[in-house]
């Protein structure tokens, strides 16, 4: 059954979904509201109890990084909570090696927190965890939190509920930062310096972000909890393992019958004796041993940029078309740098060849380039690659081919087949719940570098993906394709009707204020049709151009939906992808065509007649601005 278009809750700042623990997004309805939030208005900042997990961090984050702070921190120092020790190593190097080319270096010290249940009556799930905290001078905040929004490799805030369930009740925290927790049970904790770097501390670089809670937003952890297992048909924590399994088999597509039921152990589709098939994506010997999870998608991205400057010779990477913000920002700040091609069309391959064909000429013994990183379609363009004359120059100069499918997803698309690694954010449409946060990474095991790759990552991989975040996950995807299906069908029949009343649809309105629908069947369609599945569609994303900025605000402000960052969801959702994303940077990204009164839209499963009639609203009070 499809959701039926209801008044969604528009209230600033709250959760979105509404009423979710850990939900993904947040509510900015007005136009005005993301300009205050770019521009950290007071009434936009104190209004905030949510927020995409890398750019806010959680309010539970918060008050367990609080405590770590005020149990390990000297001189006001402040913290970044990381997963794993290595984790923790990245952060620190990047730290130092920011503020050092800044001209402003700094310290960071590593404390290892394990945290332990002592009441025995606890039941044996209550196991206890290891933290490992990065403490720094506090301003050196900005460079921490630069590492958590690119790398996306921080510790999750149904990890951080776990931390705080085993703390004691009553730690001495600041009110700003409390959140609703169950109570704690006693702890033992035992820290371990790993060691101290100290230098002179630098100037000021910034401060970190603070929030209010609000008490109708947030849910008690046992609350919370019940709600999702009731309602989601959850399981316990230990099937962790189960659902782990069963993300990797769907993802590389070999279940024979993928059930939405429950065994013993765990879902059904992670156990041992479960039928499995020749994959379906393309690549038939794909398994599941080739897919790797990572804790949100970013941290897939990150990781195969860190494979390839693990496993190859160093070299620059190029960024294919207009990305993802931070998948650029991944390529400049790691190894050796990156070559942008921002617009992404055929034109650049020829581009792409003669800087290949310069490097080579200048050191004629070098890997011209290790990478080369595009999204099939493109964020928020949806522009498509022509991915095959891409593998065709990547087989002539021996780079590896990287492609983000999110938002294409192997439903609609086979990409596998031409990369030598597919990396994709779970969080998007996989999950649809938008209340879990996850990656993968598939390697194509017909590439040329497999053997290489896959030894590399067999040495090196870490799984930080908690175990509760995969359970929620492997819940949230059992019925992806059936919602991608009816996704699909909702999109095509929105992006009609807008097209049609624009000026790229060739319009006879007398003033339109569309400018251009960007989607898959419009733009670069035949890049698009070369990787589109016999059964797939245009997938559920798609962004608007408008004739003027107050045309772009009505349709904007409007529109009734929810409106926030990101994509994927099974709601429609929406927001000022530019003013977002690169708010600091309008004239730059409007070079590459990604204009300020952009509007993305991710389509939901609304009934369709509700859904199409909520457009034409927005519509109306766009063409009467306009």
């Amino acid at each position: 059954m499809t959701a039926v278009l209801s008044a969604p809750n528009h209230t600033l700042g709250s959760a979105v979904p509404p009423f979710t623990q850990h939900a993904i997004s947040v509510s900015l309805p007005t136009w005005a509201d993301n300009v205050g939030y770019e521009e950290g208005e007071k009434r936009v900042a104190d209004a905030m109890v949510s927020g995409y997990p890398r750019f806010f961090i959680h309010l539970s984050i918060q008050k367990l990084a609080r405590i770590c702070e005020q149990k390990f921190g000297v001189n006001d120092e402040k913290c970044l909570l990381c997963p794993s020790k290595k984790v923790a190593d990245h952060c620190r190097s990047f730290i130092l090696d920011r503020a050092s080319l800044a001209g402003t270096p700094t310290h960071v010290r590593l404390v290892q927190y394990h945290i332990c249940p002592e009441d025995t009556l606890l039941p044996s799930s209550h196991l206890g965890i290891e933290l490992h905290i990065v403490l720094f001078p506090s301003e050196a905040s900005p460079l921490a939190k630069q590492f958590w929004q690119h790398t996306g490799l921080g510790i999750s805030s149904r990890l951080a509920d776990y931390c705080l369930s085993l703390l004691p009740a009553d730690p001495p925290t600041s009110p700003a930062l409390s959140s609703p927790t169950s109570p704690r049970t006693p702890f033992k904790g035992l820290n371990k310096h790993y060691n101290v770097r100290r230098t002179p501390r630098s100037p000021p670089l910034g401060s970190a972000i603070t929030t209010n809670s609000n008490p109708q937003d947030v849910l008690s952890r046992d609350q919370g909890t019940y709600l999702e297992e009731r309602y989601g048909r959850n399981l316990p924590v230990t099937a962790g393992p189960y659902a782990k399994r069963a993300l990797r088999r769907r993802i590389s597509d070999v279940i024979v019958r993928d059930s939405l039921e429950d065994c013993p152990q765990g879902p059904c589709a992670g156990a041992q004796d479960v039928e499995l098939r020749p994959s379906r994506r393309g690549v038939k010997d794909v398994t599941e041993d080739d897919v790797y999870l990572f804790p949100t998608g970013m941290s897939a991205i990150w990781s195969a940029h860190q494979l390839i400057l693990g496993a190859r010779q160093p070299a620059k990477s190029v960024c294919f078309g207009f990305p993802y913000t931070d998948t650029l920002k991944v390529l400049e700040k790691w190894g050796p740098g990156c070559h942008f091609l921002g617009h992404g069309l055929d034109s650049d391959i020829a581009t792409l060849e003669a800087i290949i064909v310069q490097e080579l000429s200048a050191n004629p013994s070098a890997l011209p380039i290790a990478s080369l990183f595009m999204e099939f379609p493109s964020n928020p363009l949806l522009r498509s690659a022509n991915i095959s004359l891409l593998r065709a120059l990547a087989d002539k100069y021996d780079f590896l081919l990287v492609v983000d499918e999110t938002i294409g997803n192997f439903v609609n698309v086979d990409v596998l087949q031409h990369a030598d690694i597919v990396v994709s954010s779970l969080s998007k449409i996989f999950s649809g719940d938008a209340n879990a946060m996850g990656g993968s990474m598939v390697l194509n095991p017909h590439g040329r570098h497999y053997a290489t790759l896959k030894a590399y990552m067999s040495a090196t991989y870490e799984d930080t993906y908690f175990d509760e975040d995969a359970v929620f996950m492997e819940r949230n995807s059992r019925d992806f394709t059936r919602r991608i299906r009816i996704i699909d069908e909702n999109t095509l029949a929105v992006c009609d009707l807008l097209r049609s009343r624009s000026v790229s649809g060739g319009t006879s309105l007398p003033s339109p204020s569309i400018k251009e629908v960007f989607y898959p069947k419009y733009i670069t369609p035949e890049n698009y049709y070369a990787c589109k599945l016999p059964e797939g569609g245009y997938g559920g994303l798609f962004s608007l151009t408008f004739t003027s900025n107050a045309a772009s605000q009505a349709f904007f402000d409007n529109m009734p939906f929810q409106k926030g960052p990101s994509l994927g969801t099974n709601f429609t959702l929406a927001c000022p992808y530019t003013i977002l994303a690169h708010y600091a940077e309008l004239e730059w990204a409007a070079e590459y065509g990604v204009e300020e009164g952009l509007v993305r839209i991710s389509v939901g499963m609304e009934e369709r007649e509700g859904l199409l009639e909520g457009f034409r609203v927005a519509l109306r009070a766009a063409e009467a601005a306009r």
